[in-house]
Parts: structure tokens; sequence; C-alpha cells
């Protein structure tokens, strides 16, 4: 049997199983049926033509016949092309589709739907690769970052808003499709009375978020890595999104705070203008503390520290107490977590030093002893003089000369030491 005499056997079986279906279902769902067949091969025949394309995409990139940027762009709108082309599918094939029929108006209510979401789709994608195109020229892994996560804050924060538009408008134009939503839009934005009021105090927690976020995009009171103080916990700004902050705590906690938060109450953005960073280190000491010789000390293990930036380093007293000095060390820092090691460097080898060098200066507890004569202790009265003892036989040990009284003032400090004058 040739080639032409297999093809004409095969269109035979298919004209008659076509008309023993046809036979079978009524007259008046032919036109349906046709229809829905049609739709259904031009669905189909997109999606056959969506992976045909990208093989071949995938063909020319291993060949090097493409560029890898565009390959890249065609990768990141693979779902919006996906869907291009089953609306194009579909779009060719509306002439062979029966008019007046049900399967008709669903094809057009989802053509409309498909076009809408199709529009909404591709505007996301294409924010997207903006974004994350811009974001990629500034890096902000470097020392001098203040410009990049200047411009890497906007970015995300105007991103996530513009995303957020994006998804309510092409939601409200694919609900207004539809005549029963379109008629209760539009009397409740006639009766926008009571009802308006209601909704617009459900919807202020995130209207207020998302203006906030409108609000830090421009001003900048904070920026991606930026390094804060919020409610008693010091980190680093790790996502801003469109309705709250991620705050990378020192100890690999996650703080979330409301976008609202940092336009509405105070807290500490210690990299606002650059990312250097000055660090203060505290002892409490004696009086009788070397504080010169501390400062030279303190001096010499900055200056040989790596991590000290050769701007700032300095020691005063900035607060006396009944029993020691208070001391400060300041020291700056290319960030803050370079900041923090340099303090507790600082701090440990000075007082390493203090205990090995100057073991007097460290604070202590002082006891004061006074003695006064027998006589003395026997004029103050009753009130201070020992209880008589009780009768006892005569030894010759009796008649001996009382001890002298011992009175002992204990001065308070900081430090379980003690030393006697």
């Amino acid at each position: 049997m040739t080639w032409s005499e297999r093809w004409q056997a095969a269109r035979d079986w298919l004209a008659t199983q076509w008309e023993a279906l046809a036979a079978a279902v009524p007259a008046s769902w032919h036109a349906e049926l046709i229809s829905a067949s049609v739709l259904v091969l031009a669905i189909l025949g997109g999606l056959l033509t969506f992976t045909l394309l990208r093989r071949l995409a995938g063909r020319l990139r291993t060949n090097g016949f493409a560029s890898s940027r565009l390959l890249r762009a065609a990768a990141r709108a693979r779902g919006p092309l996906r869907l291009a082309s089953v609306v194009a599918a579909v779009g060719l094939a509306a002439p062979w589709v029966a008019d007046q029929t049900e399967v008709s108006e669903l094809a057009r209510r989802l053509a409309t739907l498909s076009v809408i979401a199709l529009m909404g789709w591709t505007s996301l994608v294409v924010l997207r690769a903006y974004a994350d195109l811009a974001e990629r020229r500034y890096r902000i892994d470097v020392e001098d970052n203040l410009l990049a996560r200047k411009h890497h804050t906007q970015f995300q924060v105007l991103r996530r808003a513009g995303l957020m538009v994006i998804l309510v408008v092409t939601v409200s134009a694919m609900l207004m499709t539809f005549p029963a939503v379109r008629d209760f839009g539009i009397s409740l934005f006639a009766s926008a009375g009571v009802a308006g009021i209601v909704i617009g105090i459900a919807a202020r927690p995130v209207l207020a978020n998302l203006i906030a976020g409108l609000q830090i995009a421009l001003t900048q009171p904070i920026r991606i890595e930026d390094a804060v103080v919020v409610e008693g916990e010091w980190g680093w700004i790790e996502a801003i999104t469109a309705t709250y902050v991620v705050i990378r705590v020192w100890d690999w906690r996650r703080l979330i705070i409301p976008l609202s938060y940092f336009i509405e109450k105070p807290f500490q953005n210690w990299t606002r203008e650059a990312a250097t960073i000055m660090g203060s280190v505290f002892w409490y000491l004696d009086y009788t503390a070397p504080v010169q010789q501390i400062r030279e000390k303190v001096e010499e293990v900055a200056r040989e520290s790596e991590l000290w930036d050769g701007r700032v380093v300095n020691l005063q007293v900035v607060d006396t107490t009944p029993e020691t000095i208070k001391l400060r060390a300041l020291v700056s820092a290319r960030n803050s977590p370079r900041a923090w090691d340099l303090r507790c460097e600082v701090r440990e080898k000075v007082t390493t030093w203090l205990q090995a060098e100057h073991p007097a200066a460290l604070p202590k507890t002082r006891a004061e002893v006074l003695k006064q004569p027998a006589d003395s202790a026997a004029a103050e009265g009753p009130m201070d003089a020992p209880a008589p003892a009780p009768a006892r036989a005569a030894h010759p040990e009796a008649e001996a000369p009382a001890r002298p009284q011992t009175h002992l003032q204990t001065h308070p400090a900081q430090h379980h030491s003690a030393q006697a004058r």
C-alpha cells in the first residue's frame, strides 16, 4: 500500500468516526462541538508553537548564534510568551468559531481576560528586569557603598510599590469585564458615603505602609545594609518590602518592623551619611589609675590593629563616682562590623595590660582600721562597753589589763578585693 493510499484510508476513517459522533450528538450541539474543537486545537497549536520556538532558542544558544542577554530576557519572559502564543493561536482560529453560541461567548470572555492578564504580566516582567539590571550596576559588597545602598533602597521600594499597583490595576480591569462587578463598582462610587469611609478605615494599614514606602524611597531615612538601633536591638537593614522592613540582628535573628514605624517613631541610624563609624569602650578604674599611660596603651593597640581606619583614637575621663573614675576610649572603623570587633579588641587588650602592669588601678574595696586605747573605749559609755562577764573564781589572768578596742570602717566600692590603710 502506497503512502497516498494510506492517507486516503486515514481520511476515510476519520470521516466515518466524525459522522458517527455527529449522529450520536443532537443537531443543536453541532455548532458548539465544532467551536469547542477548534478552540482546543488552537490552544494545543499555540503551546506546541511555543515549545518548538523554545527548543530552537536553546539550539541557537548552544551554537552561539544568539546573544546571551537576549536569551536571558526570553527566559525571564517565558510565562508571558507562552500566554501570548495561546492568545495568538486563538485569535487566528476565531473565524472558524461559530457566532451566537455559548462556546463563542466563553471564548470571547476568556480572550479578553487573557489579553488583560498578558498586559499586566508583561508589565511585571519588564519592571523586574529593569530593577534587576539597575541594581547590578551598583555593588554593595564594597567598603564605600553609600551610593549603592541609596540606589538599591530606591529600586527595591519602588519596584514593590509598582508591582502592587500593577497587580491591583490588572485584577480590577479583569473584574470590570463582568457586568455584575462593573455595576457594583459604579454604584459604590455613586454612593461614596458610609461604604467609602468603612473601606478607607479597613484599608488604612495597607495605604499607610504604601505611602510610608514611597516616603522612604524618596527621603531615605534608612537604606539597605544601614546599621540601625530599633526597639533596643542593633542590626542591619536586610530587606525593605512593600509593607515591612527586615532587620538582621547581630545574633542572626530577624526583626520585622512595619514601614510606617520609620516615619512615625524615632530610631538610630549609625550609617546615615557614611559607612564609617566610631565605637566607644568604657572602663571603671581606681582613682590611682595612670590615665596618661592608659591613653598611650589605647593608641598603641589601635595602631597595631588592622580594624582601625587611622582616623580617630583618644581616651578621656568622662565621669567620676565616689569609688571609681570612668574612662572612655573612642576608636573609628570603616563600617559597623569592624567597629564592633575593634571595640572588643581594645577592651580585651587594655584590660589584660592593666591586670599585668597596673593591678592597683582596678576598682577595689577599701577598709580603714582605727585603734583606740582601753581608757577611751571605757569612757564611751555603757552603749559601747562590752557586756559584763559572769562571776568566776579568782584566777591570775583575771587581773590582766584589757585589750584596746578596734573599730572597722568599710567604704563601698565595686570590687571584692580589699586594701587596708
